[in-house]
């Protein structure tokens, strides 16, 4: 595909600017890629770990079943993000992971990774940059869950997914695409649906956010970042002066 389309070359150029050597690179994990439907499952917690995959386009998300049958859903991918990245150390997948959107994604084996470990040490400080961050998302994604009302779990999430996509998107100016059902804003921010509905009443009576569908509209978004108590320190890297050098 033509580099100046690829998600993940966008994705890494956001940590570093890239030589077209890296950006030939990274084109190489976006080979043989696979259109997959909405709702399909990439792969199920405790099946062989031995490949990642890259989000060519659409939306997916990581979850696990809990035993009294309800659902967490852990992490959210946007396109350009690598999944699978935290199982390259096991054998085994550690959680489900399945499509939110029709989508594109790629295949490549654990082993291509280290061909790029090899080749380019600015892209596996961008790998490691890329897995620390993920962490830092899952530890932000906790503290919402356990300490902030449901407000703020909500404010607090539409902020980090906007800031996300406009990192790749530089379009983007306060009004975005968010493809969740309320289901699924639910089993991310601990609430039922209808607590999710209300609470999208409630912002978009304050003026926060609206919503029509699947399109949501941030009028002000320093008041929705108040309002989540939102710090973006997880969301700003110091990647980029350390490999420009």
């Amino acid at each position: 595909m033509e580099q100046d389309n690829s998600c993940i070359i966008r994705h890494f150029n956001h940590y570093c600017t890239l030589t077209d050597d890296e950006k030939q690179l990274l084109s190489s994990l976006e080979e043989s890629p696979t259109e997959i439907k909405s709702g399909a499952l990439l792969w199920e917690m405790g099946s062989p770990a031995n490949e990642f995959c890259t989000l060519r386009s659409g939306w997916a998300y990581s979850y696990r079943h809990l035993e009294n049958g309800d659902r967490q859903i852990l992490e959210v991918f946007l396109p350009g993000d690598i999944i699978g990245l935290r199982e390259f150390a096991f054998s085994q997948r550690l959680e489900n992971v399945r499509m939110i959107t029709d989508g594109v994604i790629c295949h490549f084996p654990h082993k291509r990774m280290l061909d790029i470990f090899r080749q380019s040490l600015p892209l596996t400080s961008v790998m490691f940059a890329i897995g620390s961050r993920q962490q830092a998302l899952l530890t932000e994604r906790l503290v919402n869950l356990a300490r902030r009302s449901a407000r703020q779990k909500m404010a607090h999430f539409l902020h980090e997914m906007y800031l996300r996509l406009r990192q790749t998107n530089k379009d983007i100016s306060g009004q975005f695409r968010l493809p969740l059902s309320q289901e699924q804003l639910a089993d991310i921010l601990g609430l039922s649906p209808v607590h999710v509905s209300r609470t999208f009443s409630a912002l978009s009576e304050d003026g926060l956010v609206f919503r029509d569908r699947h399109h949501l509209s941030i009028p002000d978004l320093e008041a929705l970042a108040t309002e989540g108590e939102f710090d973006d320190c997880y969301l700003t890297d110091n990647v980029r002066p350390l490999l420009n050098d």
